[in-house]
């Protein structure tokens, strides 16, 4: 059977570039959505933090069981317990050419964790996207789609702790030469395009695409970060 000009597409790219890679974003910058694109162009696993949980729940085994305890409980799960999460979630045979990770690592020790589980498996990272989008538009995106009785104050508070939380995970990857800033504040099409471009991978503009005047993909290299 012949394969859609899509799927050879998503193979081809597949074979010529192996990655393993991490996405960074604030609530509303779309990492979830290029996290996706991503994976359909590279052939490889967009795996998020909330599919792992709920694979190990359903998995029914000890770690599932202590996982899904403590969120029924309401809490977070601790980084013990997210550590063999991931590590049972790359070891599976889709993970083996590469992946791309959605809300794993929260934070620096969580990516101290995760390079010495790649490390066991022989592997290491190849580069961290950073969907950086300005606090303006995650505001205006985030009220968008809230509730009305989600206040202006409440969403802010969000993105302060998350920044909080995030900018040392920025400035641990970039200290590494992994991170990668990706001008989120564009045309979904677009942000794919500059997040491929990192990866030195040839990216066409999708047929649907339309760019908005003066938008140009923006990717800074790694010596270009600021911490």
């Amino acid at each position: 059977m012949a394969e859609t000009g899509e799927m050879s597409e998503s193979r081809d790219l597949g074979a010529a570039k192996l990655v393993r890679g991490v996405l960074l974003g604030a609530p509303g910058s779309g990492k979830g959505t290029q996290a996706a694109r991503l994976s359909k162009r590279l052939g490889i696993p967009a795996i998020s933090t909330g599919e792992m949980l709920r694979e190990a729940v359903a998995a029914g085994s000890d770690l599932g069981r202590r996982v899904e305890e403590i969120l029924i409980s309401g809490a977070l799960v601790d980084d013990e317990a997210m550590a063999e999460v991931v590590r049972n979630r790359l070891v599976e045979a889709d993970a083996a050419n590469g992946f791309l990770l959605d809300g794993y690592p929260r934070n620096q020790e969580q990516a101290e964790k995760l390079a010495e589980i790649l490390g066991e498996l022989g592997t290491q990272l190849d580069l961290v996207w950073f969907v950086d989008v300005p606090k303006e538009e995650l505001m205006r995106r985030a009220l968008a789609r809230q509730r009305e009785d989600d206040k202006e104050e409440v969403i802010e508070k969000r993105l302060e702790l998350y920044r909080k939380v995030t900018d040392p995970l920025v400035g641990y990857y970039g200290d590494l030469g992994l991170i990668r800033h990706v001008d989120g504040n564009q045309p979904i099409e677009r942000v794919t395009e500059a997040m491929m471009a990192a990866l030195e991978i040839d990216c066409p503009a999708d047929s649907q695409a339309e760019p908005q005047p003066g938008a140009e993909p923006g990717v800074k290299s790694a010596e270009a970060v600021e911490v």
